[in-house]
């Protein structure tokens, strides 16, 4: 079973440290102001730079061991979907501490219809920086994203969208 679109979901995320997520906000900014699409453009409190690791339609989370704060890579762009508008992301390279923590997440929530996106063996690990991109702009977005940020992880949070809601799930711990 898998979660179907248009229902409501929870998820979990992978926070960064202030600098990597100023580093994010810088690009969304960039887009916003170059009259791109761009997440800048959502400025509710939750939204916040972020990598999903789990979504489902309901999570019963027990513990997750929080891991030392470690070092995340936001990698080359990439454009997820079809069509004429895409979403516009950076990748996140894969280390061995990011896939541990998704492995213990996914652990810790047991069971369940995952997104295919955020599954165990299918996950993508990304962070969105625009929706609904028109791929004629790409030529005109790519130049204003820099070089890949190298960053840190810093906790977790689940979201979920039903009640608009984010809830702090733990820092990690400084230096790993």
């Amino acid at each position: 079973m898998t979660v179907v679109r248009g229902t409501p979901v929870v998820s979990i995320e992978l926070e960064f440290d202030a600098a990597t997520e100023r580093a994010v906000r810088t690009e969304w900014q960039a887009l916003a102001d170059a009259g791109l699409s761009s997440l800048a453009a959502h400025t509710s409190p939750s939204n916040a730079p972020h990598v999903t690791l789990l979504v489902r339609s309901s999570v019963e989370l027990a513990s997750v061991p929080l891991p030392g704060a470690f070092p995340v890579t936001l990698g080359a762009v990439v454009l997820f979907g079809a069509g004429e508008r895409r979403v516009l992301a950076r990748s996140i390279v894969p280390s061995a501490e990011l896939l541990a923590l998704h492995t213990a997440v996914h652990e810790a929530a047991g069971p369940g219809a995952d997104a295919p996106h955020t599954a165990p063996g299918e996950w993508m690990p990304h962070v969105t920086l625009a929706r609904r991109l028109k791929v004629s702009d790409l030529e005109r977005a790519l130049p204003l994203l820099g070089e890949p940020i190298v960053g840190v992880a810093r906790g977790l949070r689940r979201w979920d969208a039903a009640s608009a809601t984010v809830t702090g799930l733990g820092v990690f711990a400084a230096g790993a």
